[in-house]
């Protein structure tokens, strides 16, 4: 496969970001023309068995937010509850 050619080193580093953007998007409209090494194979094939025979649902994501110390706003990213405390003091 033929490349095309240009100077990525002329473009801004905007115009860079904005490049790698649309090179990511172009994938990720397509994915399943993306590859799978054996081992992702493997590891997919496996998680899916795992499922199938334990059909485990794991724990609503807030639960496992509290259980790794961690606490959700509404829209805010996730905080560590120790980073509030430790901010609070100062």
């Amino acid at each position: 496969m033929a490349l095309p050619q240009f100077d990525i080193d002329g473009l801004s580093p905007d115009e860079r970001i904005q490049l790698a953007e649309e090179l990511w998007n172009s994938l990720h409209a397509k994915p399943g023309e993306i590859p799978l090494t054996p081992a992702q194979e493997d590891e997919l094939d496996r998680r899916l068995q795992a499922y199938r025979e334990d059909r485990e649902p794991g724990e609503p994501w807030r639960e496992a937010l509290a259980g790794a110390g961690i606490t959700a706003g509404s829209g805010a990213p996730p905080t560590r509850a120790r980073d509030r405390s430790s901010s609070a003091s100062r």
